[in-house]
Protein backbone atom coordinates (compact mmCIF):
# COMPACT_ATOMS: atom_id res chain seq x y z
CA UNK A 1 0.00 0.00 0.00
CA UNK A 2 1.33 3.39 -0.45
CA UNK A 3 0.12 6.75 0.62
CA UNK A 4 -1.78 8.43 -2.24
CA UNK A 5 -0.86 12.24 -2.40
CA UNK A 6 1.25 12.49 0.72
CA UNK A 7 3.36 9.34 -0.64
CA UNK A 8 5.25 11.61 -3.53
CA UNK A 9 4.63 14.90 -2.61
CA UNK A 10 6.14 14.51 1.29
CA UNK A 11 7.17 11.12 2.56
CA UNK A 12 4.08 9.24 3.19
CA UNK A 13 4.01 6.09 1.61
CA UNK A 14 0.80 5.98 -1.25
CA UNK A 15 -1.47 3.06 -0.75
CA UNK A 16 -0.95 1.81 -4.26
CA UNK A 17 1.27 -0.61 -6.21
CA UNK A 18 2.85 1.21 -9.39
CA UNK A 19 1.30 -0.61 -12.44
CA UNK A 20 5.03 -1.21 -13.33
CA UNK A 21 5.42 -3.67 -10.22
CA UNK A 22 2.49 -4.54 -11.67
CA UNK A 23 -7.34 -8.73 8.63
CA UNK A 24 -7.54 -15.34 12.42
CA UNK A 25 -11.02 -15.96 13.53
CA UNK A 26 -12.75 -13.86 15.36
CA UNK A 27 -11.78 -12.86 19.18
CA UNK A 28 -14.27 -15.25 20.45
CA UNK A 29 -15.20 -14.40 23.90
CA UNK A 30 -11.78 -13.46 25.59
CA UNK A 31 -9.87 -16.86 24.49
CA UNK A 32 -7.34 -17.33 21.58
CA UNK A 33 -5.99 -15.38 19.06
CA UNK A 34 -5.97 -17.72 16.10
CA UNK A 35 -5.56 -17.73 12.32
CA UNK A 36 -7.96 -20.21 10.16
CA UNK A 37 -6.10 -23.04 9.03
CA UNK A 38 -3.02 -22.42 11.25
CA UNK A 39 -1.37 -24.81 12.50
CA UNK A 40 -2.29 -24.88 16.61
CA UNK A 41 1.21 -24.61 17.00
CA UNK A 42 1.34 -20.90 15.44
CA UNK A 43 -1.52 -19.68 17.85
CA UNK A 44 -0.91 -18.73 21.81
CA UNK A 45 -3.64 -17.09 24.30
CA UNK A 46 -4.60 -13.51 23.70
CA UNK A 47 -3.01 -11.77 26.53
CA UNK A 48 -6.22 -10.37 28.41
CA UNK A 49 -7.68 -10.23 24.85
CA UNK A 50 -8.28 -5.98 24.58
CA UNK A 51 -10.23 -5.85 21.59
CA UNK A 52 -13.68 -7.43 20.43
CA UNK A 53 -14.48 -8.17 16.68
CA UNK A 54 -12.24 -9.51 14.25
CA UNK A 55 -8.82 -8.61 13.10
CA UNK A 56 -9.68 -9.93 9.66
CA UNK A 57 -10.97 -6.83 8.77
CA UNK A 58 -8.82 -3.72 9.12
CA UNK A 59 -8.68 -0.91 7.13
CA UNK A 60 -5.56 1.59 7.07
CA UNK A 61 -5.82 5.18 8.32
CA UNK A 62 -2.60 7.39 7.96
CA UNK A 63 -2.52 9.60 11.17
CA UNK A 64 0.63 11.81 10.01
CA UNK A 65 -1.12 14.39 8.12
CA UNK A 66 -4.00 16.56 6.70
CA UNK A 67 -7.38 15.92 8.77
CA UNK A 68 -7.71 12.18 9.54
CA UNK A 69 -10.70 11.42 11.13
CA UNK A 70 -10.67 10.00 14.99
CA UNK A 71 -10.47 6.41 14.77
CA UNK A 72 -12.93 6.21 17.98
CA UNK A 73 -15.28 8.13 15.26
CA UNK A 74 -14.58 5.44 12.77
CA UNK A 75 -15.60 2.66 15.56
CA UNK A 76 -18.70 4.30 16.27
CA UNK A 77 -19.82 4.96 12.89
CA UNK A 78 -19.34 2.14 10.95
CA UNK A 79 -18.78 -0.87 14.05
CA UNK A 80 -15.00 -1.37 12.70
CA UNK A 81 -13.10 -2.36 15.81
CA UNK A 82 -9.20 -2.92 14.34
CA UNK A 83 -7.48 -0.26 12.18
CA UNK A 84 -4.06 -1.03 10.24
CA UNK A 85 -1.87 2.30 11.09
CA UNK A 86 0.86 3.50 8.81
CA UNK A 87 3.84 3.50 8.33
CA UNK A 88 6.83 2.83 10.62
CA UNK A 89 10.28 4.24 8.51
CA UNK A 90 13.53 4.44 9.24
CA UNK A 91 14.77 7.40 10.81
CA UNK A 92 17.41 7.17 8.69
CA UNK A 93 19.05 4.42 10.43
CA UNK A 94 18.01 0.86 11.52
CA UNK A 95 15.60 2.52 14.40
CA UNK A 96 12.01 2.99 13.53
CA UNK A 97 9.49 6.02 13.56
CA UNK A 98 6.68 7.04 12.37
CA UNK A 99 6.69 8.05 8.93
CA UNK A 100 10.71 8.28 10.05
CA UNK A 101 10.20 11.20 12.24
CA UNK A 102 7.88 10.68 15.11
CA UNK A 103 8.70 8.88 18.08
CA UNK A 104 6.54 5.26 18.94
CA UNK A 105 5.71 6.77 22.57
CA UNK A 106 4.77 9.38 24.09
CA UNK A 107 3.11 11.33 20.80
CA UNK A 108 -0.10 11.41 19.11
CA UNK A 109 0.23 7.96 17.57
CA UNK A 110 0.62 6.35 20.62
CA UNK A 111 -2.21 8.06 22.17
CA UNK A 112 -4.57 7.46 18.88
CA UNK A 113 -3.18 3.91 20.22
CA UNK A 114 -5.16 4.12 23.40
CA UNK A 115 -7.96 5.50 22.28
CA UNK A 116 -8.89 2.72 19.75
CA UNK A 117 -8.21 -0.03 22.08
CA UNK A 118 -9.95 1.75 24.98
CA UNK A 119 -13.19 1.53 22.93
CA UNK A 120 -12.65 -1.86 22.62
CA UNK A 121 -10.15 -2.18 19.56
CA UNK A 122 -6.89 -2.99 18.40
CA UNK A 123 -3.99 -2.22 15.58
CA UNK A 124 -2.01 -3.99 13.43
CA UNK A 125 1.04 -1.34 12.45
CA UNK A 126 2.38 -0.82 9.05
CA UNK A 127 6.06 -0.97 8.42
CA UNK A 128 7.23 0.42 4.99
CA UNK A 129 4.93 1.61 2.03
CA UNK A 130 6.01 3.45 -1.08
CA UNK A 131 7.66 6.35 0.59
CA UNK A 132 10.47 7.35 2.58
CA UNK A 133 13.30 5.41 3.79
CA UNK A 134 12.81 1.70 4.55
CA UNK A 135 13.47 -0.51 7.35
CA UNK A 136 14.49 -3.18 5.48
CA UNK A 137 16.81 -1.68 3.59
CA UNK A 138 18.60 1.03 6.52
CA UNK A 139 19.34 -2.62 8.38
CA UNK A 140 22.45 -3.97 8.07
CA UNK A 141 21.03 -7.27 8.43
CA UNK A 142 18.36 -10.24 9.52
CA UNK A 143 19.03 -9.37 13.15
CA UNK A 144 19.67 -5.74 13.47
CA UNK A 145 16.02 -5.53 11.14
CA UNK A 146 14.19 -8.33 13.38
CA UNK A 147 15.38 -6.07 16.20
CA UNK A 148 13.76 -3.09 14.75
CA UNK A 149 10.62 -4.70 14.35
CA UNK A 150 10.53 -5.80 17.96
CA UNK A 151 10.91 -2.56 18.96
CA UNK A 152 7.53 -1.41 17.06
CA UNK A 153 5.93 -4.83 18.54
CA UNK A 154 7.22 -4.17 22.66
CA UNK A 155 6.28 -0.37 22.17
CA UNK A 156 2.39 -0.96 21.39
CA UNK A 157 2.79 -4.97 22.41
CA UNK A 158 1.67 -6.40 19.36
CA UNK A 159 -0.72 -9.15 18.18
CA UNK A 160 -0.53 -8.46 14.50
CA UNK A 161 2.37 -6.69 12.76
CA UNK A 162 2.50 -6.12 8.89
CA UNK A 163 5.11 -5.55 6.58
CA UNK A 164 4.00 -3.63 3.60
CA UNK A 165 6.90 -4.15 1.16
CA UNK A 166 7.21 -1.50 -1.51
CA UNK A 167 9.74 0.17 -4.19
CA UNK A 168 13.49 -0.91 -3.87
CA UNK A 169 12.76 -3.00 -0.81
CA UNK A 170 10.52 -5.33 -2.92
CA UNK A 171 12.62 -5.11 -5.78
CA UNK A 172 16.01 -6.23 -4.13
CA UNK A 173 16.58 -9.15 -4.14
CA UNK A 174 18.75 -9.33 -1.08
CA UNK A 175 16.71 -7.11 1.26
CA UNK A 176 13.28 -9.60 0.00
CA UNK A 177 15.39 -11.99 1.92
CA UNK A 178 16.39 -9.94 5.00
CA UNK A 179 12.66 -9.33 5.51
CA UNK A 180 11.75 -12.88 5.45
CA UNK A 181 14.40 -13.43 7.46
CA UNK A 182 13.91 -11.17 9.93
CA UNK A 183 10.30 -11.61 10.19
CA UNK A 184 11.23 -15.39 10.50
CA UNK A 185 12.94 -14.46 13.86
CA UNK A 186 10.10 -12.31 15.08
CA UNK A 187 7.74 -15.28 15.16
CA UNK A 188 10.23 -17.33 17.38
CA UNK A 189 10.66 -14.40 19.64
CA UNK A 190 6.86 -13.71 19.69
CA UNK A 191 4.53 -16.59 19.94
CA UNK A 192 1.40 -16.36 18.65
CA UNK A 193 1.55 -13.00 16.87
CA UNK A 194 0.39 -12.62 13.54
CA UNK A 195 2.01 -11.32 10.45
CA UNK A 196 1.23 -10.16 7.12
CA UNK A 197 3.21 -9.49 3.61
CA UNK A 198 2.07 -6.86 1.77
CA UNK A 199 2.81 -6.16 -1.78
CA UNK A 200 1.65 -5.26 -5.62
CA UNK A 201 0.11 -7.38 -7.64
CA UNK A 202 -0.75 -8.08 -11.57
CA UNK A 203 -4.26 -8.98 -12.39
CA UNK A 204 -3.67 -12.54 -12.45
CA UNK A 205 -2.04 -12.55 -9.13
CA UNK A 206 1.82 -11.46 -8.12
CA UNK A 207 4.31 -10.78 -10.97
CA UNK A 208 7.95 -13.13 -10.82
CA UNK A 209 9.01 -10.61 -7.80
CA UNK A 210 5.95 -11.35 -5.47
CA UNK A 211 6.04 -15.10 -6.13
CA UNK A 212 9.92 -15.20 -5.58
CA UNK A 213 9.31 -13.06 -2.05
CA UNK A 214 6.57 -16.16 -1.24
CA UNK A 215 9.33 -18.90 -2.49
CA UNK A 216 11.83 -17.63 -0.24
CA UNK A 217 9.16 -17.00 2.36
CA UNK A 218 8.53 -20.86 1.98
CA UNK A 219 12.14 -21.81 1.79
CA UNK A 220 12.95 -20.31 4.88
CA UNK A 221 10.38 -22.01 7.34
CA UNK A 222 8.65 -18.67 7.54
CA UNK A 223 5.17 -19.34 9.05
CA UNK A 224 3.80 -16.50 7.77
CA UNK A 225 0.03 -15.85 8.07
CA UNK A 226 -1.00 -13.92 5.08
CA UNK A 227 0.43 -13.09 1.79
CA UNK A 228 -1.56 -10.08 0.96
CA UNK A 229 -1.91 -8.34 -2.38
CA UNK A 230 -3.32 -5.18 -2.78
CA UNK A 231 -5.38 -5.66 -6.36
CA UNK A 232 -5.01 -1.56 -8.05
CA UNK A 233 -3.04 0.64 -10.20
CA UNK A 234 -3.81 -1.71 -12.68
CA UNK A 235 -2.32 -0.62 -16.62
CA UNK A 236 -5.59 -2.67 -18.22
CA UNK A 237 -7.91 -5.62 -17.63
CA UNK A 238 -10.95 -6.34 -18.47
CA UNK A 239 -14.08 -6.00 -16.56
CA UNK A 240 -14.58 -4.84 -13.44
CA UNK A 241 -12.29 -3.97 -10.49
CA UNK A 242 -13.76 -6.60 -8.64
CA UNK A 243 -13.46 -9.41 -10.83
CA UNK A 244 -9.68 -8.45 -11.44
CA UNK A 245 -9.23 -8.74 -8.22
CA UNK A 246 -10.44 -12.33 -7.73
CA UNK A 247 -8.08 -12.53 -10.18
CA UNK A 248 -5.91 -11.28 -8.77
CA UNK A 249 -6.32 -13.24 -5.36
CA UNK A 250 -6.87 -16.49 -7.28
CA UNK A 251 -3.32 -15.93 -8.58
CA UNK A 252 -2.05 -15.27 -5.34
CA UNK A 253 -3.88 -18.50 -3.71
CA UNK A 254 -2.00 -20.29 -6.49
CA UNK A 255 1.56 -19.19 -5.65
CA UNK A 256 0.96 -19.55 -2.04
CA UNK A 257 -0.40 -23.01 -2.74
CA UNK A 258 2.83 -24.19 -4.98
CA UNK A 259 5.09 -22.52 -2.82
CA UNK A 260 4.22 -23.84 0.65
CA UNK A 261 2.13 -27.20 -0.48
CA UNK A 262 -0.59 -25.89 1.56
CA UNK A 263 -4.54 -28.03 0.23
CA UNK A 264 -6.57 -25.40 -1.31
CA UNK A 265 -8.56 -24.60 1.77
CA UNK A 266 -5.34 -23.44 4.03
CA UNK A 267 -4.02 -21.49 1.06
CA UNK A 268 -6.93 -19.54 1.44
CA UNK A 269 -6.76 -18.94 4.47
CA UNK A 270 -3.11 -17.60 3.95
CA UNK A 271 -4.10 -15.04 1.41
CA UNK A 272 -5.38 -11.62 2.32
CA UNK A 273 -5.99 -8.29 -0.15
CA UNK A 274 -5.89 -4.82 0.34
CA UNK A 275 -7.79 -2.79 -1.90
CA UNK A 276 -8.11 0.94 -2.42
CA UNK A 277 -11.59 2.65 -2.51
CA UNK A 278 -12.94 5.01 -5.16
CA UNK A 279 -10.31 6.84 -7.78
CA UNK A 280 -6.81 4.90 -7.72
CA UNK A 281 -3.88 6.43 -8.89
CA UNK A 282 -4.33 5.22 -12.93
CA UNK A 283 -5.97 7.38 -14.34
CA UNK A 284 -9.72 5.86 -15.32
CA UNK A 285 -9.37 3.04 -12.84
CA UNK A 286 -12.18 3.09 -10.19
CA UNK A 287 -12.76 0.88 -7.33
CA UNK A 288 -16.38 0.72 -6.58
CA UNK A 289 -18.85 -0.01 -3.54
CA UNK A 290 -19.77 -2.62 -6.02
CA UNK A 291 -16.25 -4.04 -6.73
CA UNK A 292 -15.60 -4.40 -2.49
CA UNK A 293 -18.98 -6.31 -2.24
CA UNK A 294 -17.32 -8.64 -4.77
CA UNK A 295 -14.61 -8.84 -2.59
CA UNK A 296 -16.62 -9.37 0.04
CA UNK A 297 -18.23 -12.36 -0.88
CA UNK A 298 -15.14 -13.90 -2.17
CA UNK A 299 -13.49 -13.60 1.53
CA UNK A 300 -16.11 -15.33 2.39
CA UNK A 301 -16.56 -17.96 0.72
CA UNK A 302 -12.95 -18.65 1.10
CA UNK A 303 -12.18 -17.62 4.73
CA UNK A 304 -9.23 -15.69 3.42
CA UNK A 305 -7.22 -14.06 6.23
CA UNK A 306 -7.34 -10.65 5.96
CA UNK A 307 -9.38 -8.09 4.26
CA UNK A 308 -8.35 -4.30 4.44
CA UNK A 309 -8.16 -1.14 2.08
CA UNK A 310 -6.68 2.54 1.53
CA UNK A 311 -7.91 4.02 3.36
CA UNK A 312 -9.86 5.36 6.00
CA UNK A 313 -8.86 8.83 5.22
CA UNK A 314 -10.09 8.61 1.62
CA UNK A 315 -13.52 6.62 2.94
CA UNK A 316 -15.84 10.34 2.11
CA UNK A 317 -16.26 12.23 -0.56
CA UNK A 318 -14.24 15.10 -2.45
CA UNK A 319 -14.86 18.28 -1.17
CA UNK A 320 -13.30 21.84 -3.24
CA UNK A 321 -9.74 20.85 -3.75
CA UNK A 322 -10.26 17.07 -3.70
CA UNK A 323 -6.94 16.14 -1.92
CA UNK A 324 -6.53 12.45 -3.35
CA UNK A 325 -5.05 10.76 0.29
CA UNK A 326 -8.60 12.77 1.84
CA UNK A 327 -11.39 11.47 0.25
CA UNK A 328 -12.20 9.00 -2.59
CA UNK A 329 -12.79 11.10 -5.64
CA UNK A 330 -16.59 9.54 -6.00
CA UNK A 331 -20.13 9.96 -4.49
CA UNK A 332 -20.46 8.48 -1.40
CA UNK A 333 -21.55 9.04 2.21
CA UNK A 334 -18.89 8.83 4.81
CA UNK A 335 -17.55 5.57 5.89
CA UNK A 336 -19.32 3.77 2.49
CA UNK A 337 -16.56 1.39 1.84
CA UNK A 338 -15.07 0.68 5.69
CA UNK A 339 -19.15 -0.30 6.66
CA UNK A 340 -18.53 -3.09 3.56
CA UNK A 341 -15.38 -4.34 4.80
CA UNK A 342 -16.22 -4.30 8.75
CA UNK A 343 -18.84 -6.99 7.35
CA UNK A 344 -15.80 -9.22 7.34
CA UNK A 345 -15.24 -12.02 10.06
CA UNK A 346 -12.89 -14.36 8.37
Amino acid sequence: MRLHAPRSRTRVRPRTTTAALAAVTALSGAAALTLAGEPSAQASPAPAARASGTIHAAPYEYLGWGNPQKPTDVMAATGVKWFTLAFILSDGGCDPAWDGSRPLKGGSDEAAIKSIRGAGGDIVVSVGGWSGAKLGEKCAGAAALAGAYQKVIDAYKLKVFDIDIEDTEFSNATVRQRVVDALKIVKAKNPGIVTYVTMGTTPNGPDATGKDLIKRGAAAGLANDAWVIMPFDFDGHSGTMGQASVSAMEGLKKAVKSAYGYSDADAYRHIGVSSMNGKTDVAGETVTTADFKTILAYAKQHHIARYSFWSVNRDRACGSGGDADACSGVAQSPYDFTKIVAQYGG
